[in-house]
């Protein structure tokens, strides 16, 4: 899901900016199995890309195949200590499958969960349908959902760090209910 998100990052911003939050949940903290169709559009310095996924997550493990123009672009596997990768040559470098991962788990995963594993520093909240990632109280991303149940509709992402707005529009194939709210 996040994999077009990060192609918007390709542009390399003028400062560098600060080191990635680095976040890795096991599937498992999910707290559901859900199967996902996904469109994304990223846009970014006046582009626009668009990326369909399919992501699979359930208790043991993270799945996800990214395609452009019906070709393969990426794929992610993580089960939970491992994440194992393939991109395409097209790919810009900048995608690392790591981001990907993160974006994802920030997207979907119940706030006590990331809580949980946020490094010093950082902070998310989330008032209603809007979750606010924050480093030292400075906001880094925006979250904004359509639905209450984060696959269950169109999430808005908004990376004030790296300036890239990511719009993800979610079609459940089969989904199980999870045990926690987001």
């Amino acid at each position: 899901m996040a994999a077009l998100a990060l192609a918007g990052c390709a542009a390399t911003p003028s400062a560098p900016p600060p080191a990635r939050l680095g976040l890795k949940l096991a599937p498992a903290t999910l707290g559901a199995s859900i199967s996902l169709q996904q469109h994304l559009t990223v846009e970014r310095n006046g582009r626009t890309d668009q990326l369909d996924a399919a992501l699979e997550i359930d208790p043991q493990q993270f799945n996800m195949v990214g395609l452009a123009f019906g070709q393969r672009v990426l794929t992610l596997h993580y089960d939970g200590v491992t994440l194992q990768s393939w991109r395409h040559p097209m790919l810009p470098s900048q995608v690392r499958a790591e981001d990907v991962l993160e974006d994802t788990q920030l997207t979907l995963w119940p706030l006590d969960a990331i809580r949980q594993s946020l490094p010093t520093g950082w902070e998310i909240q989330q008032q209603g349908l809007r979750r606010t990632l924050s480093l030292q109280g400075e906001p880094v991303m925006v979250i904004d959902y359509s639905t209450a149940l984060p696959w269950g509709g169109k999430i808005d992402l908004t990376n004030l760090r790296y300036h890239y707005h990511l719009t993800i529009e979610s079609v459940s194939d089969d989904v199980a209910e999870p045990t926690t709210a987001p």
